[in-house]
């Protein structure tokens, strides 16, 4: 069937993207490219050895490196890594991890203009959009500017084969949200829905592959793949229920980011499935369920995923005030935002019951 919609406006950033086992190997090529010379290197303190790494691989093109990524992208984190970046006269950063260091890079990039190079570890996605995510005194808040746009991605399928199970299924549970949500996005377009789609399908065919095999490069590299689409769509139109979900979880409450998308997904799917079933369907369709919220619920649980808000956590006396925030300034929906409705969702998803069909 078409995707076709009589009217629709599609629109593309312009992104260097390149895939391939061991392609970080060439990251003192992309910098060159870039018409730069004094790369700042970007991780989380987990990933420190990464980063040096990358240091050693840019030579005397690497001037520095930060290494205070966190979670959610705290204001007072990216003021200090900007003002970092302009003493060392940095004309470039290189992010080296998950969203946590790509929204890192982004943010060093609002405040500077400094063009970026993303090199993602996880499947978050982010590294595909123009959007940033910030948080300050407990509220996290989103932005879109083509400033925080990355000009270029490497894909190697290497740095991810020694993700853990466990986080790799969050990861790409938190990008197959950016598609699943993209489905019915207002501003969605017949080739966002494609890319959607074909994203969703990459991870219902690698990812049981790599959780059976870890070490498969080409299983890893398809993840990889399904990332870059979703995370794609996610630049291209805008977001829902889910994302205003995650965004009020994770800065209000401190949530970790890829494990609150996982639980959340299957219960913003029912809740908007009643609106739309139609725009829903691919995901029925792709993942096998009589509706698109069990759909991805029976998919989750069979990829051993968290279920339950509260097992991250989550207070059930933190739940009430959670419905306030999100029904605050709502994102568009398909479906109108109603806080009984909301307060049932996040109940069930405190439970780790499974949605409504």
């Amino acid at each position: 069937m078409s995707h076709f919609q009589e009217n629709f406006v599609a629109q593309s950033a312009a992104v260097r993207v390149r895939f391939g086992a061991g392609v970080r190997h060439s990251i003192a090529d992309e910098v060159r490219a870039l018409g730069c010379s004094r790369a700042l290197i970007l991780s989380t303190p987990q990933q420190a050895d990464t980063a040096r790494e990358f240091a050693d691989l840019c030579g005397p093109l690497a001037v520095g490196i930060y290494t205070d990524a966190t979670m959610h992208t705290p204001v007072a984190i990216s003021d200090h890594a900007a003002a970092y970046a302009v003493e060392l006269v940095a004309d470039c950063v290189v992010a080296v991890g998950g969203g946590s260091t790509t929204g890192l890079g982004k943010a060093i990039a609002y405040r500077t203009d400094l063009p970026q190079i993303v090199i993602p570890t996880t499947y978050a996605g982010s590294e595909a959009t123009p959007i940033l995510g910030q948080t300050e005194n407990g509220r996290k808040t989103t932005l879109t500017s083509p400033k925080v746009q990355p000009e270029v991605i490497l894909y190697d399928a290497e740095l991810v084969r020694t993700l853990p199970v466990g986080m790799t299924v969050t990861s790409a549970l938190n990008a197959m949200a950016h598609a699943a949500e993209g489905l019915y996005a207002q501003n969605r377009s017949p080739m966002s829905t494609l890319m959607a789609v074909e994203g969703l399908q990459a991870f219902k065919d690698a990812l049981p592959k790599v959780i059976a095999n870890p070490d498969d490069l080409t299983a890893r590299g398809e993840t990889l793949y399904g990332a870059w689409l979703c995370g794609t769509v996610l630049g291209q139109v805008g977001m829902a229920l889910h994302h205003k979900l995650c965004h009020t979880l994770g800065g209000s409450f401190d949530l970790p980011h890829a494990e609150t998308h996982a639980i959340i997904l299957a219960h913003a799917m029912a809740y908007n499935a009643v609106a739309v079933p139609e725009l829903l369907e691919p995901v029925s369709r792709i993942f096998g369920g009589p509706s698109a919220g069990l759909a991805i619920y029976n998919f989750a649980a069979a990829m051993k995923a968290p279920l339950a808000l509260r097992d991250l956590g989550l207070k059930e006396t933190d739940l009430d005030r959670a419905a306030d925030l999100a029904t605050q300034n709502p994102y568009w929906n398909p479906r109108p935002i109603e806080r009984p409705a909301l307060r049932q969702l996040l109940q069930a998803a405190w439970a780790g019951d499974a949605p409504a069909a």
